[in-house]
C-alpha cells in the first residue's frame, strides 16, 4: 500500500514551498490542509506542531502510523530519503552516495548561512544608499560563497540533469529574489548583479523553471503580500521610535 501523507502548509511560505517542490519530484500522492498565516494558529494545529509553523507532515506506512514531521529542510529530506529518487542518492546505494549527500548538504548549508539573511536585511534597510550597499555586499556573498560550488552545474548542482536537494532547498528564494526585484521591493542592482554571474545564473534560470518549483508558485501574490508585510514593518517601527522620543 501507498503511504498516507498530510502536508500542513500555506502557499505563501518559501519554506512550506520547499516540501511541495519534494512531494512533487518524489511522486508521492497527498493531501493538503492550508494553515493561515495571518491569525494565530487553532489549538488542533498546535497538537500538530507546537511551534505553529508550516510545512508540517504526517506519515503513515505498513509500519508507521500518523508520524509528525517538522522543520522544512528535515521534512524535505525525509521526502527524498522515503522515495529514493534524484533529489538525494540512498546512504551506501554507491560508492559515491555519502559524498554526494554531503556536497549536497553543505551547499544548503553556506546558502542559509552566508546567504540567506541578506533579503531580510534588505527589507529593513532605511534609505536608498543603504539598500544599494547591502545589494553590493549580497552580490559579491553569492560570487564568493555560491558561485565556485556551481563550477559543475550542468544544469543543476554536481551535474545533475534533474533537481537535487539543493534545489528543492533554495529555489523558493531564488523564486523570490527575481520577483521581487522586478516588482521594485528589491534593488534591480540585486538581480542586475546577480546575473552576471555566469555560473550562479545559469543554475537559478534553470532551477526556477522546473515544473515542480512552479506548482503552487503566484508571483503576482507573493510580491504584493510582501510589499505589504514590509509597509506593516516600516510603520511599526516607526511608532516604537516615535514612542522612544
Amino acid at each position: 500500500m501507498p503511504p498516507s501523507i498530510t502536508l500542513y502548509t500555506n502557499h505563501g511560505c518559501p519554506y512550506a514551498h520547499r516540501a511541495h517542490i519534494a512531494l512533487k519530484e518524489s511522486g508521492l500522492e497527498f493531501e493538503e490542509v492550508i494553515i493561515d498565516l495571518d491569525k494565530p494558529r487553532e489549538p488542533w494545529y498546535l497538537e500538530v506542531n507546537p511551534r505553529g509553523l508550516v510545512p508540517a507532515l504526517k506519515y503513515s506506512d505498513d509500519t508507521l502510523k500518523d508520524e509528525i514531521i517538522t522543520e522544512s529542510a528535515v521534512v524535505a529530506q525525509f521526502i527524498a530519503d522515503v522515495k529514493p529518487t534524484t533529489l538525494l542518492p540512498a546512504s551506501n546505494s554507491s560508492p559515491t552516495a555519502a559524498l554526494e549527500r554531503a556536497r549536497i548538504n553543505y551547499f544548503v548549508d553556506t546558502w542559509n548561512t552566508k546567504i540567506g539573511s541578506f533579503m531580510f536585511a534588505m527589507f529593513r534597510a532605511g534609505s536608498d544608499e543603504e539598500k544599494e550597499i547591502k545589494s553590493k555586499e549580497w552580490v559579491a556573498a553569492v560570487q564568493k560563497e555560491i558561485e565556485p560550488l556551481l563550477k559543475n552545474a550542468s544544469p543543476f548542482f554536481n551535474g545533475s540533469k534533474e533537481l537535487t536537494l539543493a534545489e528543492v532547498n533554495i529555489a523558493p528564494f531564488l523564486l523570490r529574489i527575481y520577483a521581487l526585484s522586478n516588482g521594485d521591493i528589491l534593488p534591480q542592482s540585486v538581480k542586475a548583479g546577480l546575473e552576471k554571474l555566469p555560473k550562479f545564473s545559469k543554475w537559478a534560470n534553470a532551477t526556477m523553471s522546473s515544473e515542480s518549483v512552479l506548482t503552487i508558485w503566484d508571483e503576482e501574490t507573493v510580491v504584493s503580500r510582501t510589499s505589504a508585510r514590509i509597509q506593516k514593518m516600516k510603520a511599526q517601527a516607526n511608532r516604537t521610535t516615535n514612542g522612544h522620543k
